[in-house]
């Protein structure tokens, strides 16, 4: 844990954190020489710099560190790597930090992915006196980091029982109650959608499974987490090219973020009853393969015309969603990486975001924006919907052409889900495919702290 909250020590080194706004003011607190020295290196407080500044004896004495702003969520995520190693501290000045903001930011900086490879050195470590603030903000870092894991572990060892195994762990964590649906039980408790999707996955650890978790007091409102957990899509007999292919580890990043973001609401304890389900499959090929021109059942009672295997991510969610609709939530989340479509329209930073409640997405488009977790409404535009509609079943997997094709991927979830139901369809990437401070390139947390944020202003209140 590059974070440790504690009362610093004697002789950690003080890190000064400045904005370009107020340096020249901070810095004319330094001595003639040490005013030099920064001049000399460039540093004027700039976002993403910092500044060693030496000691009489050549010693390491300060860190001087430029920031967005005192609570940005990135604000020092840059120096955990960059520093010597060490033990710092947050030195008194102008400028205060956020504690939060602080311990989460450090704690994203220091983050590697080492399951197979460790890095040369530790990261540098931040002692932070322990609060409130400061406790959350780690409880943030420690849930992105698990998404982070999750998404950057290769199928090999993150198929579908790995995923059970992941939640289970999680549940036992939190006092939550774990239970899945694996295989041929799933035809038994009316998921066929589910099963059709992973059937050619024949090794038991591949077998397709509904992961369920459920947590807190009986009579709290009910928010149930969907999360689209194909462990690998190799598109199926629609099968995709190998450029296609290579990062399909990651297509269960929605389920990723779904277990992230549960763990964010248990660890802090939010009054909600909370429910976790996620479809867990492999997208194989195999002799038993779902073919293109199949129509498959549903939970639901709709039949879905299979136009290609490799929209296979809505069929699973389609089961998932109508089961979660039973038990009338107060409000259904899903979270997916399901078109490549919303990536062409929004790029890898920008989530797309559809809700039946106008006025709910915008409430979440300004929250994600003013957290630096940003997401972006589009629309459930029905009249699109005659371009999901089969001639021979209720509904096809496929739109008509590559017009719209995350709109279509939307209103084809908004059948399996009961029109009195408060539903948000999150498209994200789960994914950073350039670094950025605190944002290495791999797996990647997205949308997680403005859904928290909403969660707690809805059913925290008081």
């Amino acid at each position: 844990m590059s974070v440790q909250l504690k009362k610093p020590a004697a002789g950690t080194i003080p890190i000064h954190i400045v904005d370009a706004a107020g340096f020249e003011a901070a810095a004319g607190t330094l001595s003639a020489a040490q005013q030099r020295w920064l001049q000399s290196l460039g540093f004027k407080g700039a976002p993403d710099s910092h500044a060693l500044l030496p000691g009489e004896d050549g010693s390491l004495a300060a860190v001087w560190a430029g920031v967005h702003g005192p609570g940005h969520p990135y604000a020092l995520s840059l120096l955990p790597r960059a520093l010597p190693e060490g033990s710092y501290r947050l030195a008194d000045g102008p400028l205060a930090m956020d504690a939060g903001a602080a311990a989460l930011s450090w704690q994203l900086g220091s983050y590697a992915f080492e399951r197979y490879r460790k890095r040369s050195r530790a990261a540098a470590t931040l002692q932070l006196t322990p609060d409130a603030a400061s406790r959350r903000g780690l409880v943030l870092a420690e849930s992105i980091a698990m998404v982070r894991d999750l998404v950057n572990t290769p199928a090999e060892d993150m198929g579908p029982a790995q995923l059970a195994a992941a939640a289970q762990q999680l549940a036992k964590a939190h006092g939550a109650r774990f239970r899945q649906i694996v295989g041929a039980q799933l035809l038994a408790q009316k998921l066929p959608a589910i099963h059709a999707v992973g059937r050619a996955a024949e090794h038991p650890a591949r077998a397709p499974r509904l992961i369920e978790l459920n947590w807190g007091k009986p009579r709290a409102p009910r928010v149930t987490l969907v999360g689209k957990g194909v462990c690998f899509d190799s598109g199926g007999l629609d099968i995709k090219s190998a450029e296609g292919m290579r990062l399909m580890k990651k297509d269960m990043g929605g389920a990723a973020n779904v277990l992230g973001l549960a763990r964010m609401i248990m660890a802090l304890g939010l009054p909600v009853r909370l429910q976790v389900l996620i479809p867990a499959v492999e997208n194989s090929v195999a002799g038993n393969a779902l073919r293109p021109g199949d129509v498959i059942p549903t939970r639901k009672g709709l039949h879905i015309e299979i136009g290609n295997t490799d929209a296979e991510g809505r069929v699973i969610l389609a089961d998932a969603l109508a089961f979660g609709a039973e038990s009338r939530p107060d409000l259904m989340i899903d979270l997916a990486t399901l078109t490549g479509a919303a990536r062409v329209a929004l790029g890898p930073h920008l989530p797309a975001l559809f809700a039946r409640r106008t006025e709910l997405a915008r409430e979440l488009v300004d929250r994600g924006l003013e957290l630096h977790d940003p997401l972006w409404q589009m629309p459930l535009w029905k009249d699109y919907h005659e371009r999901i509609e089969s001639d021979i079943a209720d509904i096809v997997n496929t739109g008509k052409g590559p017009m719209a094709g995350a709109v279509t991927a939307a209103l084809f979830l908004d059948d399996f889900v009961p029109p009195e139901t408060d539903w948000l369809h999150i498209d994200l990437f789960a994914w950073n495919d350039a670094a950025r401070p605190g944002r290495p390139v791999g797996g990647e947390a997205q949308t997680l702290r403005t859904l928290l944020d909403h969660l707690e202003r809805r059913f925290a209140k008081g």
